[in-house]
């Protein structure tokens, strides 16, 4: 774990030469802070200078040829939380611990340029005095200092600026800022010269998005969002709303000037502007900027850097803790796996029973418990009537379910019969799995989060799939119209419900290939925290 929670890292090399400089650069700082790391630009500056003054960047296109290849670097660094600074003047939200240059720009004795990174530190954000400066990398290389020629920069010379906007406009999900997303932001920090207007979508707008189970709450994201953009430039006034709808205040707001967009979102900003001469107002310059693309990208995953990729690697790894339950024995250890019907759950758990886990189908102990003479049997008649018996005396749960479906209180009379069986039955095979020596045991339960079987796993695990692909299976599987299908999974607990509750997830979306890496990375990570359990 590197040993500074948070940096600050001055770069002196002109704007041209930063697109070659930065992944060593973001590298080298990488290796001694964990994050945020703090970026700050200052082309030709000599950091050996008796009064260091610091000031902002040209606004140019090569100051965003440089941010882009920043936020690539930082992107292959495990998402390094990078945040490139575009305007001195306020405390940072998460003070640097120690403060970093490039030995290559930094020639000369180093006690100056040391003391000069902290008079800057000290003279643009406040920071204490006496932080640990630190120098990265090897000495100077012949021609490498801040006078290098700009030889790579055509745009950068005098003149060369962007335009900017009173008031400009962007929209998006913002779910875990990564590097598109700073890129998209931090233009429109230079485009502006008063406001930006943030829309983050929200509501029915994420109903359509990969995973939208597991984007981050509005109110964190918007609370992220702030915190980078004051950061960035804290000279701006920044109005963050949320978005019910594609367009929000940006067809009704008359002050707009801008609209930031990429290359997949034009065509939405084409239609803001239609929307906008409808109300009567000003067409927006749409300022478009280039996607990143992610060079890690796997199967089903896009080209670009995005949050559905982000969201598509969570699934496996651990969300959160679990929940420490001194009263459960330590082993087996007992994964809790659920999720709605059609969602791959028991593709899910065979798969783990081929790594090795002991497995325990719910689904076959609900059956066991209405058989003639099994736990539930007299008591399920006695309280739904003979009604409900085949005629050799056996219970059809298809006559039981239409008795109990859409009836609540019915449906908890049953559940209050059958559940407390099955968690018995559980239970003991759990003892079972003990028994045989078994080190991690799978209860494959749909109704485990309802009939609060929690308390008998030490984890609980979540397969997850977009309703419309889960009616699709039911229809196929059951025989079902979709009317029945749909009403079926609507009666169920949500996939938002259960994940809000799960350690890990998984997704059966894709082809069967990906769940099975999916299942082995989710299996790989549980033995290495077992180990560690094991070693404390």
């Amino acid at each position: 774990m590197p040993p500074f929670a948070s940096g600050l890292l001055v770069l002196t090399a002109p704007l041209g030469a930063l697109p070659r400089r930065a992944a060593a650069a973001v590298a080298a700082a990488a290796g001694v802070v964990a994050g945020p790391l703090y970026v700050h630009l200052q082309p030709g500056l000599s950091l050996a200078a008796p009064q260091p003054r610091p000031a902002a960047p040209p606004a140019c296109p090569a100051l965003l040829r440089a941010l882009a290849a920043l936020y690539a670097a930082a992107a292959a660094e495990r998402g390094l939380d990078l945040r490139v600074l575009l305007a001195p003047g306020r405390r940072l939200a998460r003070p640097p611990r120690v403060l970093l240059a490039a030995a290559a720009e930094a020639p000369g004795p180093p006690g100056p340029v040391q003391l000069g990174l902290q008079r800057l530190a000290a003279a643009a954000y406040g920071c204490p005095p006496r932080l640990p400066a630190l120098l990265l990398g090897g000495p100077a290389e012949p021609g490498g200092g801040p006078e290098e020629e700009d030889e790579d920069d055509p745009e950068g010379g005098p003149g060369a600026a962007l335009p900017d906007f009173s008031d400009v406009a962007v929209g998006g999900t913002f779910d875990r800022l990564h590097g598109a997303h700073r890129l998209l932001l931090s233009a429109c920090c230079l485009l502006a010269r008063r406001r930006l207007l943030a829309g983050v979508a929200d509501g029915d707008l994420l109903r359509h998005k990969v995973l939208m189970e597991l984007i981050e709450p509005y109110e964190l994201r918007a609370a992220k969002l702030r915190e980078f953009l004051e950061d960035v430039k804290p000279s701006l006034r920044y109005d963050i709303v949320p978005l019910a709808d594609p367009y929000g205040p940006s067809v009704t707001d008359p002050d707009l000037q801008c609209l930031v967009v990429s290359e997949e979102t034009r065509r939405g900003g084409e239609a803001v502007n239609k929307k906008r001469r409808e109300n009567g107002l000003p067409e927006l310059a749409l300022h478009e900027i280039l996607l990143m693309k992610d060079p890690d990208h796997h199967q089903n995953e896009e080209e670009k850097i995005s949050s559905s990729s982000l969201r598509q690697r969570l699934l496996g790894t651990l969300l959160r803790p679990p929940r420490p339950d001194p009263a459960l024995p330590s082993r087996p250890y007992v994964i809790g796996l659920t999720g709605g019907t059609g969602s791959g759950k028991t593709s899910i758990a065979k798969l783990l029973g081929h790594l090795g886990a002991f497995l325990i189908d719910a689904d076959k102990l609900g059956h066991a418990v209405y058989v003639p003479g099994g736990p539930a049997y007299e008591q399920v008649v006695a309280t739904f009537g003979a009604e409900i018996l085949n005629e050799d005396g056996t219970i059809n749960r298809k006559v039981l379910g239409a008795k109990v479906f859409g009836n609540q209180e019915r449906l908890k009379s049953l559940t209050d019969i059958v559940w407390p069986e099955m968690a018995r039955m559980v239970k003991e095979q759990i003892g079972e799995a003990g028994a045989q020596g078994k080190a991690v045991c799978v209860l494959d339960a749909a109704v485990l989060l309802e009939a609060g079987w929690q308390d008998m796993v030490h984890e609980v695990w979540t397969a997850v799939i977009p309703e419309e692909e889960a009616v699709q299976r039911v229809v196929a599987r059951d025989g079902l119209s979709e009317e029945a299908a749909c009403s079926r999974l609507r009666s169920q607990m949500t996939n938002s419900q259960r994940v809000q509750q799960s350690q890990v997830v998984l997704c059966t979306l894709w082809e069967p290939d990906v769940t099975r890496r999916q299942v082995e990375k989710a299996w790989d990570l549980l033995q290495q925290r077992l180990s560690q359990k094991c070693s404390l």
